[in-house]
């Protein structure tokens, strides 16, 4: 019990005996469960004798399998929360076990792989006890437990517990060396994951006393079993390498060189090795379940261009210390190695893996790393073979190369030239197989058009002449003609199957920074606003095989496998129902809850068609709806909508289901169709909430919005069906932010659209409220134009007053947001101007190109004259009158509107001159003039000059007012809609031109009033 004393160390936390938790989590249904099976095991041992309380146990594992189960796990359970009886109850635990521990074992591997990182440091330690004790048994399968533990010891992490655990697993190998030497891969698995770790632990004592156990270890089992290491193929090697300076290490180097018959008599030389592709399964153990989960998260859910959060939460809570920068090479093997994304994800616009290496290059902060990560991302060009390599292996270094030309070029000189440097100098007496297997992964490039041709990238103008020299030298092959090369866009015709123009989202792929278009793309097009189109493997067409479920069904008890069978043989749809409600009855009745997993996997094999292809019938009424529902699958869902939420049923159904999701994603948006569609499901969409939370994901917003994107992607026509469900169901789920919204507009043709207005206005759909909805339009502003465009006509069915998002003129530029200002520019002029749409409109930058503050003022001038001069007279005057220096630093509505008298000032003169050779008398009103000659009298020489015209329009008022017959009834004719502003001019026209700061307070109440009324009369206007 002493080997523990580390791990409880820096202890506790709230929650239960078993697992961490705070107040706000809900209890965790494992631990309830194992709860429940101690509170069985006491209820039998308490206040009786040790002999008397071993007969119960026995007594009660003898009634059957699942009493066997109850006391397996509840004994397991005392050993990881009573340390005080741990001996007592292992020994009774192997005293009643009937399976040889497999249930304990099972139990132990789901806790180390779902709930390590919050269990109770005291569990933790006595987990690492058992373990102990399990392999002094020598019980079967203890080795799989132990690589499960070895998993769970991250990389680059230099923490105390992490070293604890590190420590614990070791000595436990150590001391049972004979009990590992019988498991082949337990001694691969043990030395890759030990040789790994040798490079984290150096900096203290203490980690130098470990490292040399370590040393001794992995030493000790590759001289002593070194075909058993061989196993682990080429990243031996690479691992062999970063610890060579070792002196042990060193030694060994000199064998595997010059005496390899030393070690194995069946080993020729390291060129032996390094011809054997490392399996998947090494790369992946170093990887803690955490990571992994991550990581195969981020390249299967999360679509490209949103990944910064996921990449900033990774790097914080994996890559933000100095010693963590190691972690990146095992990060990069196993992208590399491991997630080979489907054809699905691949033609999807799921974040490619090319962009997480370039990220993880790009935010590498050692010299030293950035080195191991470059050799990591080409380990597997330096002996590729096409025989026994996989093309998936050797394709993200050269998208990583091609897609960062553009937003980051000194990434893709410094990769290139890693290539052609490390054929030389990474095993001089091997170069020419060097050389040849780099050849060899550029050839297999260009067949399977990766990329191709690879002159655009060989001969870019944007690398030095030395390296496109070098490139010419090492790769005559690829390279165009040797004169200088023009830059090639990446355009031609290429295979339907395969699109390799460089994405428009180059320019973020690492996302440091919002996605925006590179200089070269602008000019290549202005918009900068293409489809993104990336390189997808051919599709293969979907040839139906027969579907082997042979090793599910035989884990599956008897009477379930019959049954499983029978839905297997099934004829048609009616036959399989019927059996598959026989399999809902017995799970509910009778079932093995470990056994959820296999019956799951089971369904998705045997439903595989189910699918496939659209859901939505192509005529929808209620008999083409309710025939859709009737698949076997959806019966899960039907008896799931007909039980109460706090039967234990319900929860049973609902974990077979989370089972399904983890299988087949797709099993979420079925499940929404199904709540919408079924009559036998009207009124339980909620039921969808407690399915989001009974998943892995645990969250209805993340699950609910990767099940629209799954059904994005597979089926428009029943995402439009679902959206206004979806919308009225779960509002704070989708009217919160624009990721919703974006799909569907990313995705709906016009017809579409129309149909989602007909929702809206109809009163089914509401994709907007007030209080976000500026926030959704200033995010629409990065979208495609179609997109741009069919938010602000759903926008516009919506009866949401202008003003609400009128600030968003601050953040609309005239070159990058045209589709906005259009919108805006028609929706405007069917307002009254209200001082704060004049406000906003005049806070526009001037610029000659920008027609939009003069469209929509010239617009006002003719419809609504008189309430657009009090309001220019209102500003004219607040601007006038405040310190200029503290003009910037006043604000309405937006923090950003701020309004100068010079902007207001050069708005009125382009209008002015836009309305000179028109009839129209806008300068000629009463509040405009006195407002001109009120600014006039307090300006400085240089706006008098700039502004002269402009202002002489005062000066011809001011000077007319000594003749008021003749002048004043020629203004009025002159404008029908003046005549009300001159019918009772004030007492002395000269004293109100130059009016005191009071006079103008007294001004300013009647701009207020008419705002209220304007603002109120939305789309007043018959145009």
């Amino acid at each position: 019990m002493e080997k523990g004393k580390g791990g409880a160390a820096a202890g506790g936390g709230g929650g239960g005996k078993l697992l961490l938790s705070t107040i706000l989590d809900a209890k965790d249904e494992l631990e309830e469960r194992l709860e429940r099976c101690v509170g069985v095991v006491t209820a039998l041992t308490n206040g009786v004798s040790e002999r008397e309380a071993n007969d119960a146990l026995n007594a009660h594992v003898c009634k059957g399998a699942p009493q066997h189960e109850e006391i397996c796990l509840g004994l397991f359970t005392l050993v990881l929360t009573e340390p005080a009886q741990a001996q007592k109850c292992y020994r009774d635990l192997a005293l009643v076990s009937r399976d040889g521990m497999n249930i304990v074992l099972s139990k132990i591997n789901q806790i180390l792989m779902e709930k390590y990182l919050k269990l109770q440091d005291s569990c933790r330690t006595q987990l690492v006890w058992l373990l102990r004790e399990l392999v002094k048994s020598g019980v079967l399968g203890a080795d799989g437990v132990c690589m499960t533990f070895m998993k769970q010891i991250a990389g680059g992490d230099v923490t105390a517990k992490n070293i604890w655990l590190a420590e614990n697993v070791l000595e436990i190998l150590t001391e049972q060396r004979e009990w590992v030497l019988k498991s082949n891969i337990l001694i691969a698995m043990a030395v890759y994951t030990y040789l790994r770790l040798i490079v984290d632990h150096h900096s203290t004592p203490q980690l130098q006393a470990l490292r040399q156990k370590e040393v001794d270890f992995c030493i000790s089992l590759l001289r002593d079993r070194f075909m058993d290491c061989f196993m682990i193929g080429r990243d031996l090697v690479r691992l062999l390498q970063n610890v060579a300076r070792i002196p042990e290490f060193e030694q060994l180097w000199k064998d595997i060189i010059h005496n390899p018959q030393v070690l194995s008599a069946q080993f020729t030389g390291v060129l032996q090795l390094l011809q054997l592709r490392t399996s998947r399964k090494f790369l992946a153990c170093r990887l803690t379940p955490d990571m992994e989960t991550k990581l195969l998260f981020m390249t299967s859910r999360v679509r490209f261009g949103q990944q910064k959060r996921y990449q900033d939460w990774f790097q914080r809570q994996y890559l933000s210390t100095p010693d963590s920068q190691s972690l990146r090479c095992d990060l990069i093997r196993y992208i590399c190695g491991v997630v080979h994304p489907s054809n699905e994800v691949l033609s999807s616009d799921v974040l490619p893996r090319w962009a997480i290496i370039g990220w993880l290059l790009t935010t590498c902060t050692s010299n030293v790393a950035a080195s191991n990560a470059k050799l990591a991302l080409f380990y597997d060009w330096l002996f590729f073979s096409p025989e026994k390599d996989n093309i998936m292996n050797i394709e993200p270094a050269i998208l990583v190369m091609n897609h960062s030309m553009k937003p980051h070029p000194a990434i893709t000189a410094t990769l290139l030239d890693f290539m052609c440097r490390i054929i030389p100098n990474f095993y001089p007496p091997l170069e020419a197989h060097v050389r040849q297997g780099v050849f060899n992964s550029l050839t297999h490039i260009v067949e399977k058009r990766v990329l191709a041709p690879l002159a655009p990238l060989f001969d870019n103008p944007k690398l030095d002449k030395e390296l496109r020299a070098m490139l010419r030298e090492k790769f005559p092959e690829f390279c165009s003609s040797p004169s200088p090369p023009i830059e090639v866009k990446i355009e031609e015709p290429v295979s339907m199957e395969m699109d390799n123009h460089m994405s428009d989202k180059d320019d973020s792929c690492y996302d440091n920074a919002e996605a925006t278009f590179s200089d070269d793309e602008e000019e290549l097009n202005s918009k900068g606003k293409k489809r993104e189109f990336r390189f997808h493997p051919i599709k293969e067409a979907i040839v139906e095989e027969p579907v082997d479920i042979t090793p599910f069904l035989d884990q599956l008890d008897e009477s379930l496998k019959d049954k499983v069978l029978l839905l297997q043989k099934g004829s048609d749809t009616e036959a399989q129902c019927e059996v598959m409600q026989e399999i809902v009855d017995q799970v509910l009745e009778d079932f093995d809850a470990e056994q959820l997993s296999i019956l799951a996997s089971c369904l998705q094999e045997l439903f595989k068609a189910h699918f496939r292809g659209e859901v939505l019938p192509e005529e929808v009424t209620e008999e083409s709806l309710e025939e859709s529902v009737g698949k076997p699958l959806y019966l899960i869902f039907r008896n799931l909508c007909q039980m109460q939420e706090d039967n234990s049923s319900f929860s049973l159904l609902l974990d077979l289901l989370s089972e399904l999701y983890q299988k087949q994603p797709k099993i979420g948006y079925h499940l929404l169709y199904y709540l919408k569609a079924s009559k036998a499901a009207a009124g339980k969409m909620n039921l969808y909430e407690s399915f989001a939370q009974a998943t892995q994901l645990g969250d209805l917003h993340t699950c609910l919005m990767m099940d629209m994107k799954a059904c994005q992607e597979d089926d428009v026509r029943l995402l439009c069906y679902l959206t206004p469900s979806i919308y009225t169901e779960f509002p704070d789920e989708t009217l919160r932010s624009g990721e919703l919204l974006n799909m569907i507009v990313a995705v709906i043709d016009s017809a579409q659209l129309q149909e989602l207005v007909c929702h809206v206005m109809m009163g089914n759909l509401v994709m907007f409220r007030k209080d976000s909805v500026l926030n959704i339009l200033i995010q629409s502003l990065d979208w495609e134009t179609f997109e741009q465009y069919c938010t602000w006509q759903l926008f516009l069915a919506h009866n949401i007053p202008l003003e609400t998002i009128i600030p968003i003129l601050q953040h609309l530029k005239y070159k990058e947001h045209p589709e906005a200002l259009s919108c805006l520019l028609l929706q405007l002029r069917r307002e009254k101007p209200s001082e704060e749409m004049v406000k906003m409109v005049l806070s526009r930058p001037c610029h000659p190109d920008d027609q939009f503050t003069t469209s929509i003022l010239r617009h006002w001038c003719i419809k609504h004259d008189d309430l657009l001069a009090e309001h220019i007279k209102s500003l004219l005057i607040k601007n006038n009158s405040l310190p200029r220096k503290r003009q910037s630093l006043r604000s309405s509505s937006s923090k950003l509107a701020q309004l100068t008298l010079e902007q207001i000032l050069e708005h009125l003169d382009n209008l002015r001159l836009n309305l000179t050779n028109t009839k129209q008398n806008f300068f000629s009103q009463t509040p405009i003039l006195q407002a001109l000659q009120h600014v006039q009298a307090s300006c400085d020489e240089a706006h008098k000059m700039k502004f002269s015209d402009l202002f002489s329009l005062a000066e011809e008022y001011e000077d007319s007012s000594s003749k008021p017959p003749k002048s004043r009834r020629k203004a009025a004719l002159s404008s029908p809609r003046s005549r009300k502003n001159v019918a009772q001019p004030p007492n002395n026209e000269e004293e109100s031109a130059s009016s005191s700061a009071s006079e103008e307070e007294e001004t300013k109440p009647k701009p207020t009033k008419r705002k209220r009324k304007g603002s109120s009369a939305v789309g007043s206007d018959s145009d």
